[in-house]
């Protein structure tokens, strides 16, 4: 398949130099690659929350569910146990999943289940034209904070790791070609995948030149060390324009999934079900 198979008919109302039109395309790329490998697009779905983000549904000619805001993980939930069968790609942003949805983010990484949420982590919120976020650094000056947030930002691959996520990355929205490699990675793990994209908005918080200096990948870490992820992730921690800025795979094992165990006792369901249904047949 090729990439542009994926196109819709949707006209992109994105900012021109959006961060997400990296995403869409590295995304298209590889979703393209995995269905001549084996994973058809028909097995694909894309479940999108609410924020500039959600926008990528409609520019990908691929199954879709729109989720209302910060509840997008328990939408990708309910169709992973459905069908097992399918491939569960959430797209949210950093308010989306850390403000309104963080209760729902971090017992999706509890619960360690076979779903990949990409973070599209600009780190303001875009849609609603400038306010500050969970991400937002010290002192963010927005249409809700003129004066700058006192608030400190959340580190959110800290929290994924100490939540129970099984894969956890940081991509970034210059280089699309790490960023195919982290996407195709995180969809083909087995469990929680979370990849954090520092995903730029030209309007309202302009960081492509402090990550440009500032970004650079890592290379041969352990990744099924829980203490080397942690050490690395927390080498910045959201909270500094000065710090370096680690991009790649903090974390990689394998442990035991949700959907793994649903589908252990779907049988008994089932059975139940029936018995249910047989006895609502005599009794009307």
């Amino acid at each position: 398949m090729n990439p542009q198979d994926l196109n819709t008919k949707a006209k992109n109302t994105w900012c021109k130099g959006c961060g997400n039109f990296s995403i869409l395309s590295a995304m298209r790329t590889v979703l393209a690659e995995l269905d001549g490998e084996g994973f058809p697009i028909e097995k694909v779905v894309l479940v999108a929350g609410i924020g500039c983000h959600a926008k990528i549904v409609d520019y990908m000619n691929v199954n879709s569910f729109y989720s209302i805001h910060g509840r997008a993980l328990p939408a990708a939930t309910a169709i992973k146990l459905a069908n097992p069968d399918l491939k569960v790609i959430c797209f949210s942003g950093d308010g989306d999943s850390l403000a309104e949805g963080m209760d729902h983010l971090i017992f999706a990484a509890k619960r360690n289940i076979d779903i990949t949420l990409i973070l599209h982590d600009n780190r303001v919120y875009g849609l609603t034209t400038g306010q500050y976020t969970p991400t937002s650094p010290l002192g963010f000056k927005g249409k809700s904070t003129p004066a700058g947030s006192r608030e400190r930002p959340l580190n959110p691959p800290d929290l994924m790791l100490a939540s129970g996520a099984s894969f956890i990355a940081r991509g970034y929205t210059h280089g699309i070609e790490h960023l195919q490699k982290i996407f195709r990675e995180a969809i083909l793990h087995k469990g929680f995948s979370f990849v954090d994209v520092l995903q730029v908005c030209v309007s309202y918080f302009n960081m492509y030149e402090s990550y440009n200096k500032r970004t650079y990948e890592i290379e041969g870490n352990d990744t099924a060390s829980f203490e080397e992820a942690q050490k690395i992730i927390r080498s910045w921690n959201y909270d500094s324009l000065e710090k370096p800025i680690p991009l790649g795979k903090f974390y990689d094992i394998d442990a035991p999934r949700l959907d793994q165990a649903y589908l252990e006792i779907k049988p008994n369901l089932a059975e139940r079900d029936a018995k249910i249904k047989a006895t609502l047949e005599d009794f009307i």
